[in-house]
């Protein structure tokens, strides 16, 4: 399997988060939409899998299949655009600027929230033979969940509110691990091996993933879980939102980009170098002055390509 070293990861994970915020409006919504669709189909799969069989290890290695597809087709999350957009602006690349990352992050969240509401209808209807009787055993645990993860928390006051922004941090540290790790192969193959490993723990150990949650709590209520919808945003998805935003950029983006080299730099060190060698007076081959430069080249032509 081809495998992408971590400096032009980083380079590809930068000329990512630059080429989403030059989509259309048009684009980036139904990146989005599409993207929440196929993540939260895969969320109603686990679940199904977890109740049916009474194992939730195996609904948590199911899960991200429908995280490696949405990622093929080249969708977006808004917990992968909090990780890459920030890493764009800070390179300063053409076009990134703080307004057009914002621009980005909301209509992502706009797009996801609408793809994951949608398939929260469809599977309330399927769940109830369209609400005409109780909900199946499936969907009373998705009304379980949202009860556990609403009025579970506001029942220990600062305690619950602290437990879910760090459960929303952790859980986006592993899921940007995933969007990342969708980088570091050419081949299909070692996309799918990469994205799987880190999207499976997030969700067997129960963090807290925002765009998941658009699905879970609406379906919740939608089944006639315990709690309102004032409950689900305050003790829920804004905590949520947050969290996977530091746990994206703090525990995968920045150290990434810092550690192994921020590219607008290094190619800046490069030019500048080779520059030195083309004012120096041409030298015979086998040459130090030869060997130089030949190095120089060989740098330039590993030179990660900009990635659409």
């Amino acid at each position: 399997m081809s495998y992408i070293k971590p400096a032009e990861l980083v380079t590809r994970m930068v000329d990512a988060g630059a080429y989403k915020m030059q989509l259309s409006t048009r684009d980036t919504l139904i990146r989005a939409f599409m993207g929440a669709a196929f993540l939260t189909m895969g969320a109603a799969f686990a679940v199904t899998v977890s109740t049916n069989t009474g194992q939730p290890l195996l609904g948590a290695l199911l899960f991200p299949i429908g995280f490696v597809i949405l990622y093929l087709f080249g969708y977006d999350l808004l917990t992968g655009v909090f990780t890459l957009g920030p890493l764009a602006v800070i390179d300063r690349r053409p076009g990134a600027t703080i307004g057009a990352m914002l621009r980005n992050w909301g209509l992502v969240f706009l797009g996801n929230f609408g793809g994951a509401f949608m398939v929260a209808i469809l599977m309330a209807v399927y769940f109830t033979y369209g609400f005409s009787t109780e909900p199946s055993a499936v969907g009373q645990a998705i009304s379980d969940i949202g009860h556990g993860r609403t009025v579970g928390y506001a029942d220990h006051g600062a305690a619950g509110m602290l437990t879910l922004f760090i459960r929303g941090v952790l859980c986006n540290w592993l899921v940007s691990t995933g969007v990342v790790l969708s980088m570091v192969s050419d081949n299909v193959i070692g996309k799918i091996v990469a994205m799987w490993l880190p999207i499976s723990l997030f969700f067997y150990m129960g963090f807290e993933h925002s765009i998941v949650n658009m699905f879970l709590f609406p379906s919740g209520l939608l089944l006639g879980a315990d709690f309102t919808l004032w409950d689900y945003l305050i003790w829920n998805e804004i905590p949520t939102v947050f969290g996977n935003l530091v746990g994206g950029l703090v525990f995968v983006g920045l150290p990434l980009y810092f550690t192994h080299g921020r590219p607008k730099a290094r190619r800046t060190r490069t030019a500048k170098r080779r520059a030195r060698v083309a004012v120096s007076a041409p030298a015979s081959p086998g040459s130090p002055l030869a060997s130089d430069e030949d190095s120089l080249t060989s740098e330039l032509e590993r030179e990660p390509a900009r990635v659409s």
